[in-house]
């Protein structure tokens, strides 16, 4: 077994967050005398760091960007994280990974204190090793640092990891430190985003998913 080690995002990956991200990105942007009906741009906060979102999508500078995130939080700290659901068919894959020996562990950009509430609520925190994320200071707010922080952590070696995401930035992250990376085309990717940040694999859905894994 080369990857022993699969690192999983989590928005996107295992989860769709969408209903609590959207709503979340709206809620702060009204703080701001915003008042967003195209819901495309707000779908495009799923995945990135907030931070970054605000100021591309909004131009707004890292002062005001950072106020956006703290309104983001004020509604997704106690309601918007849990309007989110598992994808079907996670929970077997999970356990088909396990059982073949290999060790999982949550690499996520979503800050860690959110991402261990949201694995405990839906019965996903049994299957990780490790849960790496951000923190709420801006700690680790990008993948790269996210998937060092896991290795270091877990003590194992880039050749042995095989990070998973649905975004760009997933992929970018795991070259960054010389990682397997593998894209999953069911969460919110847009056309050609995986294939354009040099994804060494791609997975259309679950079952592919799985056979890619259970290869590797």
């Amino acid at each position: 077994m080369s990857c022993k080690y699969i690192f999983f995002d989590l928005d996107g990956t295992l989860t769709d967050p969408q209903e609590g991200i959207t709503n979340c990105v709206r809620y702060a942007l009204e703080a701001f005398g915003i008042h967003e009906e195209d819901y495309d741009r707000l779908m495009r906060f799923i995945g990135p760091p907030l931070v970054d979102s605000f100021s591309q999508y909004y131009g707004f500078d890292k002062e005001k960007s950072l106020a956006a995130v703290e309104k983001y939080r004020e509604r997704f700290s106690d309601v918007g994280l849990f309007e989110n659901r598992v994808y079907d068919g996670i929970c077997g894959l999970l356990t088909r990974l396990s059982e073949a020996g290999h060790v999982l562990v949550i690499a996520t950009s979503k800050p860690r204190v959110y991402a261990l509430r949201i694995l405990a609520k839906y019965g996903l925190d049994g299957y990780f090793s490790f849960v790496a994320g951000s923190e709420l200071d801006g700690t680790r707010n990008y993948k790269d640092e996210v998937i060092s922080y896991a290795m270091e952590n877990i003590g194992c070696a880039a050749d042995e990891v095989i990070m998973v995401g649905d975004r760009r930035q997933d992929i970018i992250g795991a070259k960054k430190c010389g990682v397997t990376s593998c894209g999953v085309r069911f969460g919110y990717a847009e056309p050609g985003e995986l294939e354009a940040a040099g994804a060494d694999y791609i997975a259309d859905d679950i079952e592919e998913l799985e056979n890619i894994l259970l290869k590797v």
